[in-house]
């Protein structure tokens, strides 16, 4: 399944390259808006949020009301999951808050979580840079791999969402054996996003059972929807 990606900055959808440098702006959200109601899942990413520079809360809440949203960026505490909840979000994509500093899972946490919302309204965010989970807006990371978080974090969650950072915005292609290696360790929902570029690679990752979050190259109309 092909997920199309919005992605919230200062008011607009944009597209970064790694989580860093602008690419791509656009203010025009109801041609966005029409071009994705097809789809029965969007991914919708507050990255002001995430950035802890503020948030983009009035315009996820119009788009959850006419999208079916999974909503992430900057959800740290269960009010905060409760909120994008309320405001129409069919679930919420938790990330930072899943680990502690000292680079482990925070399963306190994560068992709170789940028991407050119920674990079908849950996304584990599993965001790699360098081959370790990066937190707080891809700023920082801390010393556990996915292939450690995704077992430990499986009954508090439906769905995983692997981001394999070094490659987002790039379009030059997800690794494939890493979603392979990935989607073996859990039976729930998994999902990946990074430099995902045609439909054959969706297809390819459908084959392994896996799920596909597309930004850049929706964008630029290389991958057409």
């Amino acid at each position: 399944m092909l997920i199309p990606s919005i992605d919230l900055l200062g008011g607009q959808i944009v597209q970064l390259v790694q989580g860093e440098k602008l690419r791509l702006a656009f203010d025009d959200f109801e041609y966005w808006i029409e071009k994705f109601s097809r789809f029965p899942l969007v991914q919708l990413i507050d990255l002001d949020a995430a950035m802890r520079q503020g948030d983009n809360s009035t315009l996820v809440e119009q788009i959850c009301k006419r999208l079916p949203c999974q909503v992430g960026g900057g959800i740290r505490s269960i009010e905060r999951a409760q909120q994008m909840i309320d405001a129409g979000a069919k679930r919420v994509i938790v990330g930072s808050a899943l680990f502690t500093d000292a680079g482990e899972v925070n399963a306190a946490f994560a068992a709170e979580l789940s028991a407050s919302l119920g674990p079908e309204r849950i996304v584990a965010g599993i965001d790699t840079k360098n081959g370790r989970i990066a937190v707080k807006g891809w700023k920082a990371s801390v010393d556990l791999t996915p292939d450690e978080a995704i077992p430990a974090l499986d009954a508090c969650a439906a769905a995983f969402l692997y981001t394999h950072v070094d490659g987002e915005g790039l379009m030059q292609g997800f690794p494939l054996a890493t979603a392979e290696r990935l989607r073996s360790l859990t039976s729930r929902q998994f999902i990946v996003a990074g430099g995902i570029r045609s439909q054959q690679e969706v297809d390819a990752l459908h084959a392994l059972g896996v799920d596909a979050v597309v930004g850049m190259a929706v964008y630029t109309e290389l991958l057409a929807v």
